[in-house]
């Protein structure tokens, strides 16, 4: 079955190309077509389209349809070209003519791109839960750590003390950062295409305000040809937000495989998280923080490639869209799993104390010496020469104990700071009024 079969049979091969591997992503979007559907028939029924009676036998349809899409018990069958034709095949099997009425007033166009929006916003949700999560632990760990020192480093050389408690608030507030980037993505991803049709809207007197609300989206798309300009672009706005997230996760994983490895020495972990050597019995190797590394490098480049896909493209659908699933939604779902495993190793993590009392690491309170001068009433640049001199003479003895009282410095991490900003920027996120109005969908009249 296909929406647009006009009794002619296509080409075996061409069918194979073209559907690609749409059937393995459109299982994905199902859950997400049915509420698209209820929407649309609960539109078509205030509008006067569907009579009042057949829509209830449909809307109570897609429910049940919904729940055994979420059992597994929905399937493409052979000869159906995508879940639309599925779902609507199976209105029909069921009910007869009626099922055939649930089309009206829209295009398989608009029809995917709702889908996608829900889709998008639903696993969307999951990535900021998993962030927000990951960062609280972070700063557990920073306020746990937070006398805990840590030789800082520039140009890879040791540069000025820093702190445990330090390097895990940083992580933290640069999720913070992220969440924001994410929320700018949620936007767009939020608004409402539902009756742009084709591009070029409907003569029918659809009510797309109606739609928007049922579905709970923020907004509507309103320009109809630029709801479907926005298929492509939505999808490389996400990727380019998840590729924050990707960048915090990767930096996170270089520094670990840098302070875990014997010539830093400053954290470890149970060896249950690492790997051996075939023929190295000594060998600890931290595999999974290579492997978040450079999953989370490849889903930087997920932008990218969908920028590559689709520009200069005109307005207008294009077949080369249909690619856009299978560049973003696996790199969705090995984002999740690097924050997954970040999050269950970082808890885990075992930090090394006293890391700077060794002599390797006496220069780097050089510049606290400096500003002690300074503070003694030493201008600062013959306070500069004389702690060089005494460097150089070999008669240099740093206190080791660092002054730093600023915000944001080793005395002053304003943890709680981070916190609260983490938290304003998750409630940001309109995820209650979109539940209701999912749950509302569903509820039996």
């Amino acid at each position: 079955m296909k929406l647009w079969d006009k009794g002619i049979s296509t080409d075996q091969f061409i069918e194979r190309f073209t559907v690609g591997r749409d059937p393995e992503f459109d299982m994905l979007l199902a859950p997400f077509d049915v509420l698209g559907s209820i929407a649309h028939v609960k539109m078509l029924s205030a509008v006067g389209l569907i009579p009042a009676d057949e829509a209830g036998i449909l809307v109570t349809e897609l429910q049940k349809i919904h729940k055994e899409i979420r059992d597994n018990t929905v399937r493409i069958e052979s000869g159906v070209e995508d879940i639309h034709s599925q779902i609507e095949l199976e209105l029909t099997k069921r009910h007869g003519e009626i099922g055939k009425k649930i089309h009206s007033g829209r295009s398989r166009n608009d029809q995917v791109l709702v889908d996608i929006k829900l889709y998008l916003r639903s696993i969307l949700r999951t990535v900021v839960e998993e962030v927000y999560s990951l960062s609280g632990t972070l700063l557990d760990l920073s306020e746990r750590y937070k006398d805990y020192l840590l030789p800082g480093y520039t140009h890879f050389q040791i540069a000025m003390p820093s702190s445990f408690g330090l390097w895990f608030g940083a992580y933290a507030e640069s999720f913070s950062d992220d969440l924001l980037v994410l929320r700018s993505a949620f936007s767009i991803v939020n608004k409402n295409p539902l009756g742009s049709g084709a591009g070029f809207g409907s003569s029918f007197p659809l009510n797309r305000t109606m739609t928007t609300e049922l579905l709970g989206f923020d907004s509507l798309h309103i320009n109809s040809v630029y709801a479907q300009m926005s298929r492509g672009k939505t999808e490389k706005i996400v990727a380019n937000s998840i590729g924050c997230v990707a960048s915090t996760l990767s930096k996170m994983a270089m520094d670990i495989t840098l302070y875990v490895s014997q010539n830093f020495g400053f954290i470890s972990f149970p060896e249950s998280l690492t790997t051996g050597s075939s023929i190295m019995p000594h060998k600890k190797n931290p595999d999974v923080f290579e492997l978040i590394r450079a999953k989370c490098n490849k889903i930087q480049a997920t932008g990218f490639d969908i920028h590559s896909l689709i520009n200069n493209l005109p307005s207008g659908y294009h077949r080369d869209m249909q690619i856009t699933k299978e560049i973003l939604f696996p790199s969705l779902y090995e984002l999740l799993d690097c924050i997954h495993l970040m999050h269950h190793a970082i808890k885990q993590i075992i930090v090394r104390d006293r890391i700077m009392e060794n002599d390797l690491y006496k220069y780097a309170f050089s510049v606290d010496e400096v500003n002690r001068k300074v503070q003694q009433g030493m201008s600062f640049r013959d306070a500069y020469k004389s702690v060089a001199q005494s460097i150089d003479d070999g008669t240099y003895s740093p206190s080791f104990r660092p002054d730093h009282t600023h915000e944001g410095s080793i005395g002053n991490l304003q943890t709680e700071h981070i916190r609260e900003m983490l938290e304003t920027h998750k409630n940001s996120f309109s995820f209650d009024t979109i539940e209701k109005a999912e749950l509302d969908l569903l509820m039996k009249n």
